[in-house]
């Protein structure tokens, strides 16, 4: 009697475990039709948001469900919360591993062509394979350049954010990020700089001169002048690009002879495309941490998607269009970079939520999230959104310009709804980490309220 006992329990067990693995989780309670009035009560009293223009846009990821709306259709400089589009674009149009190089073999000399990769030797997100595959070429090795159709700054760029390491220059073949690393590991002491190409480039300030900043940069040439300072400091400056930095960088680096020349096909001649690092790498970087020279740079390699004949970030915006990808955003949006980093750039907080609704249809929910900052995990946003009951509930895009500071993304309710949000402040005179606390303060409401 006890064995059958035994065996009906098992069997019962084993019924319910398979009924546990092919339940789907319980769903939320629906929201209710008016759930925001109080939010919308608070947003009209903070004293923090009452002097600058601020919108917000709240949607139910699951239903769609518009529960808020404020100042939504409203037009806003969106700073790097535009990256959002570069993600989109790049999702859409670039293959699993980055197109690192093309290439031409002839007999034994190997020719090779930039695709806007930035990775080589890049000091945060570096790929070797390009770097091997180059240096390990037992033949000649002939460097060809790719006719880019547009200057290394962007429209509306700000000129004087020429020295800051937030706006390298953009090109077709980059290499370390397009920036010089200063390392001054002794107070006093004349920083190591990386690459050492620049070493002789690289002098102290008289004595008795100060600055801001650890280290500054002609704005013409690649002369720099370091600061002392009484600690230990880490500073990076983006360099003057030119073919011919491009080549003596490359041959000291690989530790060998790069010729240039031309990139003409013979008849019958077809292109090969080295890969590097797989996409989500390069992605996972540039939303997480904001980097805008990668941001820029994904844009370049879409553009070569699309052909060889040259690289264009409008190219590729047009090409978007175009395909009519972009529809279903309420609104037109003013588009000029991949970077955000131009105040010509506009949209709408409720484009922005559109937008982050298409991300989530395009791509699993688990590796779009895993692109985005996490609240309290790393990039912009690890000292803000801490988790709560030890799991992250925000995942989102920053995006901050002098007198501006944005917020895009998703927050998990402790009811368990998905939500997409944007919060968007333009024109403030308050310190960002004011409006960030604000912004920290409201959706934190949202998530315990909704």
């Amino acid at each position: 009697m006890r064995r059958l006992f035994l065996i009906v329990a098992g069997l019962a067990l084993r019924a319910a475990v398979a009924t546990a693995q092919t339940t789907p989780p319980t769903a939320p309670p629906p929201l209710p039709a008016a759930p925001t009035d109080w939010l919308l009560r608070e947003l009209e009293a903070s004293p923090v948001l009452r002097q600058h223009h601020a919108g917000l846009q709240l949607t139910d990821v699951a239903t769609g469900q518009n529960l808020l709306s404020w100042h939504a259709e409203q037009y806003f400089t969106p700073a790097s919360t535009h990256k959002l589009l570069t993600l989109y674009a790049a999702l859409r149009m670039l293959p699993d591993s980055v197109p690192s190089l093309h290439y031409l073999i002839r007999g034994d000399t190997l020719l090779v062509r930039g695709t806007g990769d930035p990775t080589l030797l890049h000091g945060d997100v570096p790929s070797a394979r390009a770097y091997t595959f180059m240096q390990r070429w037992p033949g000649p090795l002939v460097l060809c350049s790719t006719p880019y159709a547009e200057p290394v700054f962007g429209p509306g760029w700000t000129w004087d954010d020429f020295p800051y390491y937030f706006q390298p220059e953009r090109g077709t073949f980059p290499i370390y990020g397009h920036t010089v690393r200063f390392y001054a590991r002794q107070p006093g002491r004349a920083p190591v700089v990386q690459p050492r190409t620049f070493r002789p480039l690289v002098q102290a300030a008289p004595p008795g001169a100060t600055s801001p900043d650890h280290v500054r940069r002609e704005v013409e040439a690649n002369r720099y002048t370091w600061f002392p300072s009484p600690k230990a400091w880490v500073d990076e400056s983006p360099f003057r690009t030119s073919p011919e930095l491009l080549l003596a960088l490359l041959r000291d680096t690989l530790h060998r002879d790069v010729q240039p020349g031309r990139w003409q096909l013979r008849p019958g001649e077809q292109p090969r495309t080295l890969h590097g690092l797989p996409i989500d790498s390069l992605l996972r970087r540039t939303i997480r941490v904001s980097d805008n020279l990668l941001a820029e740079q994904l844009l370049l390699l879409c553009s070569a998607q699309l052909g060889h004949d040259s690289l264009s970030a409008g190219r590729v915006i047009r090409h978007v269009r175009r395909q009519g990808w972009l529809r279903g955003l309420p609104d037109s949006t003013a588009w000029v970079d991949g970077s955000g980093l131009s105040r010509l750039n506009l949209t709408t907080p409720r484009n922005q939520v559109a937008l982050l609704l298409k991300l989530h249809q395009l791509v699993p929910e688990p590796r779009l999230l895993s692109l985005l900052a996490a609240g309290g995990g790393q990039g912009t946003l690890r000292r803000a959104f801490r988790p709560l009951d030890k799991k992250p509930w925000l995942w989102g895009k920053t995006g901050t310009l002098s007198n501006n500071h944005n917020l895009c993304g998703f927050v998990r309710t402790k009811a368990g709804h998905l939500l997409a949000f944007s919060f968007m402040n333009n024109n403030h005179l308050a310190e960002s980490p004011v409006i960030r606390r604000e912004m920290e303060r409201l959706l934190t409401l949202v998530r315990e309220q909704l």
